[in-house]
């Protein structure tokens, strides 16, 4: 049997590793892609510039290592069909007050490639099976319908959270929540 002693510490280099990328993440978030310095990231975290090269090679792999993101989608089978839409809007909204990384990837995706190809991806992977499930539809119907979706999650996201437009920053949660709920839902369900 063993005990506690007999566990494996953690090794140093995991605990880098995370203080690297969570840095990374808010250094993308506040600043872009383009502003986000590897210098930065590493004073942040604490390290000297050389080891983030060491673990990521470059801003561009450092990126691709932060930018991996897991909408964490709920299952929202269960749900009366009339409150998907609301509940979807309720959930992306705790996601992009809750996770610098998708914050991160949205301001570096308006400005940078690898940005972008990783929040289609994302989308792609991870909304267009969820509405293909929640619809019934497959193929290019689905992707249809997930594309229109991220029109009002992503725009939603960049008004509130980046351009902070204040009709949108000063509108409550409730009513976004029902307003683009009700879009979400016309693109979900309607023919």
């Amino acid at each position: 049997m063993r005990n506690e002693e007999d566990a494996p510490a953690p090794r140093r280099s995991d605990a880098t590793k995370a203080a690297i990328l969570a840095a990374a993440r808010e250094q993308f978030a506040a600043n872009g892609y383009q502003a986000a310095t590897i210098r930065a990231v590493a004073a942040q975290a604490g390290i000297d510039p050389a080891m983030v090269m060491r673990y990521f090679g470059n801003k561009e792999g450092l990126f691709a290592a932060a930018a991996e993101f897991d909408l964490r989608l709920p299952d929202l089978s269960a749900r009366p069909r009339r409150e998907v839409g609301a509940a979807l809007v309720e959930h992306f909204l705790d996601r992009w007050e809750c996770d610098e990384t998708l914050m991160a990837l949205l301001r570096t995706a308006v400005t940078h490639e690898a940005g972008a190809e990783r929040m289609q991806a994302i989308f792609a992977t991870q909304v267009g099976p969820m509405v293909a499930r929640l619809c019934g539809e497959t193929g290019a119907a689905a992707a249809r319908r997930a594309g229109l979706i991220a029109t009002q999650i992503l725009g939603l996201a960049l008004c509130r959270y980046v351009l902070r437009l204040p009709p949108v920053v000063n509108q409550k949660r409730a009513e976004l929540v029902r307003r683009v709920g009700a879009t979400v839902q016309a693109y979900l369900y309607d023919d």
